[in-house]
C-alpha cells in the first residue's frame, strides 16, 4: 500500500485581494459606527425623522462604497478591460440605484434630509478616505506573478 500523500498546505491570497478585504472590513466597520451615533444624533437633532435619515443615509453609503468595492475584489484576478468594465458597470448601476432611491424618497416626510445627507456624505468620503489607507498600507508589486 503506498504511503499517503501530504495534502499541500492552501496558498495565501494575493496581496491584492488582502488590500481589498482589509478596505472591506474597514469601510463596514466605519458603516457600523457612523450606524450608532447617526442614529443616535439623528435622534437627537429630530426624532424617530432623524433616526430614519441617518439609516437610509448610512444605506445609500454602503450602495456607493460597497458596490465598488466588492467589485474590485470580484475581478481582481481578470483581464484589466473585464475589471474596467465591471467597475464602470457597477457605478453606472449605483448611480442609477442611487437617484432612483432619492426620487422616490422626495414624496415622503418620514425621515430627515439633512440627517439623511450628511450621514451618506460622511460614509461615502470616509469610506475612500479608508480605501486610500489600505492601499497605500498594502504592500502590492506592480506585477503579481
Amino acid at each position: 500500500m503506498p504511503a499517503p500523500t501530504p495534502p499541500t498546505p492552501p496558498t495565501p491570497p494575493a496581496a491584492s485581494t488582502v488590500v481589498l478585504r482589509q478596505a472591506l472590513r474597514d469601510m463596514l466597520v466605519l458603516l457600523g459606527v457612523l450606524t450608532v451615533v447617526g442614529v443616535g444624533v439623528g435622534y437627537l437633532v429630530d426624532g424617530m425623522a432623524g433616526v430614519w435619515g441617518a439609516l437610509l443615509g448610512v444605506g445609500i453609503a454602503l450602495i456607493f462604497s460597497g458596490t465598488t468595492v466588492v467589485s474590485v475584489l470580484k475581478t481582481v484576478n481578470s483581464e484589466p478591460t473585464m475589471m474596467m468594465a465591471v467597475i464602470m458597470g457597477a457605478w453606472l448601476a449605483k448611480l442609477i440605484v442611487v437617484i432612483i432611491v432619492m426620487v422616490i424618497l422626495r414624496q415622503f416626510d418620514f425621515y430627515n434630509p439633512m440627517v439623511l445627507f450628511l450621514v451618506s456624505v460622511v460614509g461615502v468620503i470616509g469610506s475612500a478616505v479608508l480605501d486610500a489607507r489600505a492601499v497605500q498600507r498594502g504592500r502590492v508589486g506592480y506585477f503579481e506573478s
